[in-house]
């Protein structure tokens, strides 16, 4: 029997609202308290609109968990 390893996986969520470094920061937060995440990379800060936000996870985000973890920041997101 041969263990398959587990690949991380990488997931965009698009983020509403941020305008700010300070932002970014509390997203970033609240989102590396989520069960398997393992990084979280912003791209490209577009001040009051959609930001690209991905995470990289060891596993299939938990995408409930992902979206209650940015409204907890004070923002939407969605996949």
């Amino acid at each position: 029997m041969t263990d398959t390893p587990v690949s991380n996986q990488t997931t965009k969520l698009v983020v509403s609202g941020m305008t700010c470094g300070h932002c970014v920061a509390s997203v970033t937060e609240e989102l590396k308290e989520v069960d398997g995440v393992l990084e979280v990379r912003v791209d490209d800060l577009v001040e009051g609109g959609d930001t690209d936000v991905f995470v990289t996870s060891d596993g299939p985000l938990d995408l409930g968990a992902a979206r209650a973890a940015v409204e907890e920041a004070g923002y939407t997101a969605q996949a």
